[in-house]
């Protein structure tokens, strides 16, 4: 598990088949004193979290493909948490 901050949204025309009915957001990494860190990643999202939020987020592909319903999805990260 990884916290990061969202910094946007992705929007695709075309995207993988497993995508449809998922927000895809661009998360910002964070590290241990809450300071960005390393690359954004995009991640599927159905909690609602928005720009600003700090979130969970988990990088397990198999339990993402789990999450989408998709064995051959290509996903990766996922939010698993909104912070209060």
């Amino acid at each position: 598990m990884q916290l990061g901050k969202v910094i946007g949204h992705a929007t695709a025309t075309i995207k993988h088949p497993s995508f449809i009915g998922w927000r895809l957001v661009i998360v910002q990494m964070l590290n241990n004193a809450r300071q960005p860190e390393g690359d954004a990643v995009v991640a599927v999202e159905k909690l609602g979290c928005g720009p600003g939020d700090v979130v969970v987020l988990n990088c397990d592909g198999l339990g993402a493909r789990d999450l989408i319903g998709d064995p051959k999805s290509p996903v990766r990260w996922f939010v698993i948490g909104i912070e209060d």
